[in-house]
């Protein structure tokens, strides 16, 4: 199935260009099913056809593109939408507002083609049954770079100085939050090991006697995916054990 998709931007050189890079789209394909150059059209459009993706500029005269996806975020089977721009400031706002991508002008085919595959991929998931549905992402900036990372993929949440390190099997990053905070936001997904780390309850491979050179003897574990070492505190122990056990 082709993608159907809105274009909305108020230079119509910025249209053309979008659906020739569109036609241009395999796997899946996309068919442009209209264009708006503001966000009043774009809302009228949606409400009277079927369109599965918007591509949106930000800055357009009147309401702007931040404000048109607040507002199709509140129909009932709203369109993914994939903010087009040529300023970056607001990638965290857009990603906040749940947008499937944010793009920067010009816009790259092969950057263009992954979006609407990432959005092919997010629909194929939304078809999945209701008890598959519950993804949950935290949204992290850093070197100028935003990034979603689904919270079913953190080992473990690692509190050091003001920020904290959030650890994938692929990389680490890092937060500015505070573990408490997420300890409670993410329950029971974690488990509180120490006073400075939360471990994925599902991650947990191995507990283990270990020698801290600052606490001495004591335990820690090791989490599937990583081979490092994560210090247990022995108030937290039996709730290891249990996790270990069950």
């Amino acid at each position: 199935m082709r993608l159907k998709v809105l274009i909305v931007d108020d230079e119509a050189l910025a249209r053309s260009r979008l659906r020739t890079l569109l036609g241009d789209c395999t796997e899946p394909g996309a068919s442009v099913e209209g264009e708006a150059d503001n966000a009043a059209q774009a809302m009228a459009h949606v409400q009277h056809h079927q369109v599965d993706v918007v591509l949106v500029d930000i800055h357009m005269p009147g309401a702007d593109g931040l404000t048109l996806a607040r507002a199709l975020q509140a129909l009932p089977d709203p369109p993914a939408v994939v903010f087009v721009t040529a300023y970056a400031e607001h990638a965290v706002q857009a990603f906040e507002l749940e947008a499937a991508d944010y793009l920067t002008k010009p816009v790259r085919l092969a950057r263009l083609q992954a979006s609407l595959q990432k959005i092919e991929r997010l629909r194929q998931y939304k078809r999945r049954p209701e008890a598959d549905l519950a993804e949950e992402v935290m949204v992290i900036q850093e070197r100028g770079r935003t990034e979603r990372v689904p919270v079913s993929a953190v080992l473990y949440l690692k509190a050091e100085l003001k920020y904290i390190t959030v650890r994938t099997a692929a990389r680490t990053y890092l937060l500015e939050a505070s573990l408490n905070e997420l300890e409670e936001k993410y329950k029971p997904r974690f488990l509180r090991i120490h006073r400075n780390a939360l471990i994925a309850r599902g991650a947990v491979r191995a507990l283990e006697k270990h020698h801290d050179p600052q606490e001495g003897e004591g335990w820690a574990v090791r989490l599937h995916g990583i081979d490092e070492l994560l210090l247990v505190s022995r108030r937290q122990l039996a709730g290891v054990r249990e996790v270990m056990a069950g």
